[in-house]
């Protein structure tokens, strides 16, 4: 019997991908994984329709401080590549 492996938070994500090493290029382009784009989806429809429980709105906070992070990422990694030409 195959046991099924939870799929990775969109924060274990980020955190696998800055272990990586990445490069200025690399965090530019960073997206979240489609796994990850459809429960944010989810998650700010309930928010408009006001039909998320609390569980799922301290989720969708989460997620939002971790979108807010990897902007300020993004900013840095431009910033290192304009310094560097």
């Amino acid at each position: 019997m195959a046991v099924m492996m939870p799929e990775p938070t969109p924060t274990e994500e980020v955190l696998d991908f800055l272990l990586s090493a990445p490069t200025p290029e690399a965090v530019i382009v960073l997206r979240p994984s489609p796994v990850a784009q459809e429960r944010l989806r989810y998650l700010l429809d309930g928010s408009r329709n006001t039909t998320l429980n609390d569980a799922e709105r301290a989720e969708l906070e989460s997620y939002l401080q971790l979108e807010h992070f990897v902007r300020h990422l993004k900013i840095r990694a431009r910033e290192k590549l304009a310094a560097d030409v």
